[in-house]
């Protein structure tokens, strides 16, 4: 680890971003996909500097359900919202270019909403002492179509600085954008 542990603690407070920690390797492809389907979709995820923070990618069962697979390692500790977001788009500082969540049923944010629930909204990320996470989620909604994962304007995966309340439209409270992912279709 580069830099000490009291400067990747800092990380959250500080909105600061790793600098050299290098991507891992696309295990979520390698590993995941044959139990969940076809990759339908895939991106590495980047830092705000353009550096690789790791690699995701969306299967689909024969059934037509959707998966999420994140795989990264050398993250600080901690816990993160993350969601779909509605357009493929990465353009950083702040990957705002990403627009709003993945919501074709026009529902309130939150897994935990009465309302219900944006179709991007996907549970908190947590990652242990280790930095590591190669897990993956379903997904609610369909991928092509209107309104589907991979319409014309794409999709982008978003790790969020802070825990997702999941209630709060319109993003739980999850705060900045740090690391996006835009998910490329598979051809």
């Amino acid at each position: 680890m580069r830099g000490g542990f009291s400067w990747v603690m800092a990380l959250p407070l500080l909105g600061c971003i790793p600098t050299a920690s290098p991507a891992p390797a696309p295990l979520a492809d390698a590993a995941l996909a044959p139990a969940l389907g076809s990759i339908i979709a895939s991106g590495t995820l980047h830092w705000a500097n353009g550096n690789a923070a790791g690699h995701v990618s969306v299967t689909a069962a024969g059934d037509g359900s959707l998966h999420l697979a994140l795989d990264i390692s050398g993250w600080p500790m901690g816990v993160h919202g993350m969601h779909i977001h509605s357009i493929g788009r990465c353009d950083a500082p702040n990957f705002a270019s990403a627009g709003p969540h993945w919501n074709p049923a026009a529902h309130q944010h939150g897994r935990h909403n009465p309302a219900g629930s944006h179709a991007g909204d996907l549970p908190n990320l947590v990652i242990g002492q280790d930095g590591v996470v190669q897990q993956d989620w379903p997904l609610a909604g369909s991928a092509r179509g209107v309104g589907g994962l991979l319409d014309d304007d794409g999709a982008a995966f978003i790790i969020h600085a802070m825990a997702d309340d999941e209630r709060t439209d319109p993003s739980g409270n999850s705060g900045a954008r740090i690391a996006c992912a835009v998910l490329t279709p598979r051809r």
